[in-house]
């Protein structure tokens, strides 16, 4: 095991009807004046945003609001709110909805007291200061609620960045499973793909004896594999959704990440996929993962074969583990496929001839070095072969 250092402060609040509670933290936490940042219709036509509203009002704040985040959320919308904050005089930025309107509100609240463009943060400076963000989450799946991590567009270039720092990692959550209730089967599904795939970026690890880590890791994808096909079967499980749900915070608050090296490349693969074609992130992780595993698999068959015997029960075959680990990547792809992942660049709408494009962008682009991962360092053509198996 690697050394560490690891500091989770996020106030989590769990359970039905805790959104109602939602001025009294924000007040907890020092805000007076509060931008309220949400994507579309659905919090509105659920009453959510009018059980917000009428909270803050409860504890005597102010509010201003800006809707309209979409899926893999841009640039344009994040200087707006930078704007609005600095002209409001807001001290608070409040998340209502999923991953993107969450790493919305977190580029916002960085960029809000920062000099310069907010930009900078995209390309790896460190958030050390932000105004403070609480979250109430309507979606189990990007884990940005408990994270110190924001993924947002560039338009200009349509550039899909990540930023981090503790600055950004939420002060509260508010994390109500029955708001998940009325998800379509494919958005659950999504969410719990890109669940997996956070888990799965710390499991492939040169990392030596990480037996504790590898065990958690090991632990929320079990939990996946039991919870999701419930879910889908009855959206109204509110047990399966309250596992699911913490499953996604622990999947990326780094409980199950530290101590090891981290791989990361199909996140940044898929990346481009959402970019170019602004499918759902956990769709595209759909098909670019078990390629990528594929890919990757003989550089340590025996850890591959090792999550293959733990999570989907296969046989260890001692004389060749590769055929275990085989088997595993199998087992996952049936796994997707059976929740109504797409696991094809045909299914998701990808086009062959945007391969070449796609690999040197992930690579290059925006001031990329030209590799991707550690688990195996990956260069141009490795992405373009690990795209064309996901064909």
């Amino acid at each position: 095991m690697e050394n560490f250092t690891f500091y989770s402060p996020t106030y989590f609040v769990f359970g039905r009807g805790k959104e109602e509670e939602t001025g009294h933290y924000v007040k907890r936490f020092g805000g007076s004046k509060v931008l309220i940042h949400y994507g579309g219709g659905s919090v509105k036509r659920s009453g959510l945003l009018d059980r917000v509203k009428a909270s803050l009002e409860g504890e005597g704040l102010e509010y201003v609001e800006l809707g309209g985040v979409k899926p893999n959320p841009r640039s344009g919308l994040v200087y707006e709110g930078i704007e609005l904050c600095r002209n409001e005089g807001v001290d608070f930025v409040l998340a209502v909805g999923g991953g993107s309107t969450i790493d919305s509100s977190k580029a916002i609240a960085a960029g809000a007291i920062y000099d310069g463009d907010f930009w900078d943060f995209y390309q790896g400076k460190a958030i050390d200061r932000a105004l403070p963000v609480g979250t109430i989450l309507t979606i189990a799946a990007a884990g940005s609620e408990g994270s110190p991590d924001s993924v947002i567009t560039k338009e200009e270039g349509m550039f899909k960045r990540g930023a981090t720092g503790e600055g950004i990692r939420p002060a509260f959550s508010i994390l109500n499973p029955e708001l998940t209730q009325t998800l379509p089967a494919y958005q659950t599904a999504c969410g719990a793909t890109d669940i997996m795939a956070h888990v799965f970026e710390r499991y492939f690890t040169n990392s030596k004896d990480v037996e504790i880590t590898d065990r958690l890791c090991e632990a929320v994808l079990l939990t996946m594999v039991k919870e999701v096909p419930r879910v889908i079967a009855d959206p109204d499980n509110y047990e399966a959704r309250a596992n699911i749900m913490w499953a996604g915070m622990v999947a990326h608050n780094n409980t199950c990440g530290v101590g090891r090296e981290q791989d990361w490349s199909s996140h940044d693969i898929e990346h481009e996929l959402s970019a170019v074609y602004d499918c759902a992130h956990g769709a595209g992780l759909a098909v670019i993962f078990p390629a990528w595993m594929r890919y990757t698999v003989e550089h340590n068959p025996m850890r591959f074969a090792q999550i293959a015997v733990r999570l989907w029960g296969c046989q260890m075959d001692f004389e060749n583990p590769l055929n275990t680990a085989l088997q595993g990547i199998e087992a996952f792809k049936s796994f997707l496929g059976s929740i109504g992942m797409p696991v094809s660049f045909g299914e998701l709408g990808a086009k062959e001839e945007d391969i070449p494009a796609m690999a040197e962008k992930s690579c290059f682009g925006d001031g990329r070095s030209g590799t991707l991962g550690s688990f195996v360092q990956l260069g141009k053509e490795d992405v373009e072969n690990i795209y064309r198996l996901a064909l």
